[in-house]
């Protein structure tokens, strides 16, 4: 089933964001690193908790977009 426009958008809208937020995160990684090498523990604690919080809204994203793709969520022209 080939998707309409606005879904193809929506999906292409999701798999971006998902990538905005995965490379993000590394970067929030290696700032962490860079923080945890120099003895900032907490920061770099803190820093690396954002970074996880971002893998853990890339992977709902990625599954969003494979829904749309499936079928399984659409988007309807506005009112």
């Amino acid at each position: 089933m080939a998707l309409t426009k606005p879904n193809q958008q929506l999906r292409r809208d999701l798999k971006e964001a998902a990538a905005l937020l995965k490379w993000s995160g590394v970067d929030l990684f290696g700032v962490a690193k860079r923080l945890l090498a120099a003895g900032d523990e907490i920061t770099a604690d803190e820093l690396m908790m954002i970074a996880l919080s971002y893998q853990a809204m890339e992977d709902k994203l990625e599954d969003y977009a494979d829904e749309v793709k499936a079928g399984q969520i659409h988007r309807s022209k506005p009112e």
